[in-house]
């Protein structure tokens, strides 16, 4: 290759360098937070009075804990406007199996949960949705460990699931006006 064949390339090398980062800057300002300070007006007053309803069983403990925090993690006392009823079904499966021993080496906390949203007042649901987590986790010999790692997938599934609700709640109050 020729010195001249050699400075063409690293001229449109550079030119492309330079269309992608003007590209970059120009879409820079049409991305805005969903639920930040360029949000839809009063989003963050409307996520503050949210109740979440109680759940059954140590998952629905975690999962109204994670809703509470993430709905109003400020801790101001704010007048409920609406009621969150979250139903969920857990289960357990155990993707890989030792073929030497005969035991499970992972195991996936598998959560499906389906969530409405209801004026305080009562009447049709003002928005609902389904969330879905899976999380991992590894098994051991030890019984203790295993029941201890499955928890911890619990609060992780909690955690993502929360998360998941509140993003939807946040684009189903934004779309609405």
């Amino acid at each position: 290759m020729s010195l001249f064949d050699r400075s063409r390339a690293s001229d449109f090398s550079a030119r492309r360098i330079i269309l992608a980062c003007a590209l970059a800057l120009s879409l820079g300002g049409c991305v805005h937070p969903i639920y930040g300070a360029f949000g839809a007006p009063g989003l963050v007053e409307e996520l503050q009075a949210i109740k979440v309803e109680p759940m059954p069983d140590r998952l629905g403990h975690y999962l109204a804990n994670e809703l509470m925090f993430a709905l109003n993690g400020t801790g101001s006392d704010v007048a409920p406007k609406y009621r969150l009823f979250v139903s969920f079904k857990e289960r357990a499966q155990t993707p890989v199996i030792d073929t030497v021993t005969g035991r499970a080496t992972s195991a996936s906390v598998i959560v499906d949960a389906e969530w409405s949203l209801m004026p305080i007042a009562g009447g049709e649901p003002v928005a609902r949705g389904v969330a879905f987590g899976a999380v991992s986790y590894d098994r051991t010999l030890q019984r203790i460990s295993n029941v201890r790692a499955a928890r911890d997938a619990e609060t992780r599934n909690a955690k993502m699931l929360a998360d998941q609700i509140r993003q939807q709640i946040a684009a189903q109050f934004s779309a609405r006006g």
